[in-house]
């Protein structure tokens, strides 16, 4: 499937157009099959556009979202960095979601303490229990992407990035501090039903090109991240600036 690319004049233009699609895609979901399920992730633009969700979502019904996270870091609950902490602020607090249905990945001062491996078990175990007992196919995955090509926290030439069966695992040694964290797998972000890369920047155009002409997932993780109905590229013109 060839991917769709949107080139946007400025970071504002590319959050107001996915947050717009965004809120299409849900609201079909839901009328489809109830309840729709979305990945959430951080960075930058993966915030502004919560943030924009936040202050006009539309027809969304908050109650009828199942929210997930692509990644987080394995730090205490009340740090910053959290993703999740993140996502709380800007969208969360503000939008009658049902909180039974925001399944945040557990802090390293949680239920499971410094156990990692526990963690990434637990969420992996949410994930299935939430499908059924299935691997689950997700409405929505959004992704940002690091200058070197990571997403979730899939990082080249990593043990996570390589992963085949398993739909979560630890990160004890990320490149990127901190070096703990819990992310989704290539397989699970694969089975997503529409993948959206949120990306801005010139420092991503490398990235976003070998992306864009088959590069291996292994050198660049996000040329192995892919939807099974759609993937959609939204990008700042500086990011397109290779293609």
């Amino acid at each position: 499937m060839i991917p769709e690319t949107l080139v946007f004049d400025d970071k504002s233009d590319l959050v107001a157009t996915a947050s717009s699609r965004f809120v299409d895609l849900v609201t079909k979901a839901q009328a489809d099959h109830g309840v729709a399920s979305v990945v959430l992730t951080g960075g930058s633009n993966g915030i502004a556009i919560l943030r924009a969700l936040a202050a006009d979502s539309g027809d969304v019904d908050w109650s009828r979202i199942e929210l997930f996270w692509g990644d987080d870091r394995f730090v205490p609950a009340d740090d910053p960095e959290r993703n999740y902490g993140q996502a709380r602020e800007a969208l969360l607090d503000h939008v009658p979601v049902d909180p039974a249905r925001v399944h945040a990945m557990a802090p390293s001062d949680g239920e499971f303490g410094d156990d990692i491996e526990a963690a990434a078990a637990s969420y992996a175990s949410v994930l299935t229990r939430t499908s059924a007992g299935r691997v689950p196919h997700f409405d929505l995955h959004l992704l940002g992407m690091g200058g070197e090509g990571h997403i979730n926290s899939l990082f080249p030439h990593t043990a996570a990035t390589a992963e085949t069966e398993k739909i979560v695992v630890p990160v004890e040694d990320s490149p990127k501090p901190p070096p703990r964290r819990i992310t989704l797998t290539l397989p699970v972000v694969n089975r997503s039903k529409a993948v959206w890369f949120l990306v801005a920047g010139e420092d991503k155009a490398e990235a976003v090109a070998a992306a864009h002409t088959g590069a291996h997932a292994a050198d660049w993780p996000c040329a192995g991240a892919h939807g099974t109905d759609e993937t959609v590229w939204f990008l700042d013109r500086p990011a397109a600036s290779r293609l």
